[in-house]
């Protein structure tokens, strides 16, 4: 990352009490901006991953989901290089929003 000179960091993975958390608390003292995407993250259960999201958004992490990431990253339905990539990954994965899409797609512009 410093040879980028990208100050914001994305962090998700597995055992969020620890591969998460330490990475995360090593970048926030290094005064990068620490985003980490609870919902991609696991830990040993589900009580010890939520405590670890707290310690994590106490120490200055910015939680987030999966797909508040990915909606960020299309943000906006007209970009059409990232349109149909986008619009798959919601439709597969995004329960009703992604039915929701679904629908307008075949009620608005049917094949």
């Amino acid at each position: 990352m410093q040879a980028t000179g990208r100050r914001r960091l994305l962090v998700a993975g597995l055992l969020t009490e620890a591969c998460v958390s330490f990475p995360a608390f090593s970048a926030l003292d290094e005064a990068y901006e620490v985003f980490v995407v609870g919902d991609t993250c696991g830990g040993l259960t589900p009580a010890s991953h939520e405590l670890a999201l707290r310690r994590l958004e106490q120490a200055g992490a910015q939680l987030t989901s999966w797909i508040q990431v990915l909606l960020e990253f299309q943000r906006d339905w007209t970009r059409h290089e990232t349109y149909e990539a986008a619009r798959a990954i919601v439709v597969e994965n995004g329960g009703g929003y992604g039915m929701g899409l679904a629908y307008a797609r075949e009620m608005i512009h049917p094949a």
